[in-house]
């Protein structure tokens, strides 16, 4: 039987990186790399999510299959220093390795970030992503997302320009 789960870490076990960094590699190949278009070297990419874990204003979620780590997705909070904006955090980073997809853990992940965001008291979830990234626009329609906005010219990917698309969810009051 398979068992998928979601939850937030602070801290990493090697294993866990080390699964962490597998996924990664396979998302960006996939063409869903948060930025990267072809995986860094595994120091740099360990060098990013041991960073991630150092950022008081980050929370980071881990989708795991069958006890390992296939997916991620953070929850970015404002600065302290940004007051105007501080009922807003942002959705980031989010992915599930190709393979673990499926499963439920792409909505799995959705919810942890925003019942975080909830708990918090933020009163927007914001995110943005790339126009060639169909299955994850349809997963945040489907939960409530709006698009607000298109970017063009958001990304360049093998040469060609790709549009990317912003979208906000209200929080506040919503069950």
């Amino acid at each position: 039987m398979t068992t998928a789960k979601v939850d937030r870490i602070t801290s990493f076990s090697d294993r866990e990186l080390q699964d962490l960094c597998e996924a990664t590699d396979e998302a960006i190949l996939d063409g869903n790399g948060f930025g990267w278009l072809k995986p860094p070297p595994r120091r740099v990419l360990e060098a990013y999510w041991r960073g991630v874990l150092l950022v008081p204003e980050r929370e980071l979620y881990l989708a795991r299959l069958d006890g390992n780590v296939v997916g991620t997705a953070q929850l970015l909070k404002p600065p302290p220093n940004n007051e105007a904006g501080s009922h807003v955090a942002t959705l980031s980073t989010f992915f599930i390795a190709p393979w673990a997809r499926g499963h439920g853990l792409a909505r799995g992940l959705l919810n942890a970030v925003e019942e975080s965001a909830r708990a918090q008291r933020f009163e927007m979830l914001d995110l943005d992503v790339r126009a060639t990234q169909e299955a994850a626009i349809a997963l945040y329609e489907s939960a409530g997302f709006r698009r607000w906005g298109v970017k063009p010219r958001y990304a360049r990917v093998d040469g060609r320009y790709v549009d990317g698309y912003f979208y906000s969810k209200w929080l506040k009051g919503a069950a």
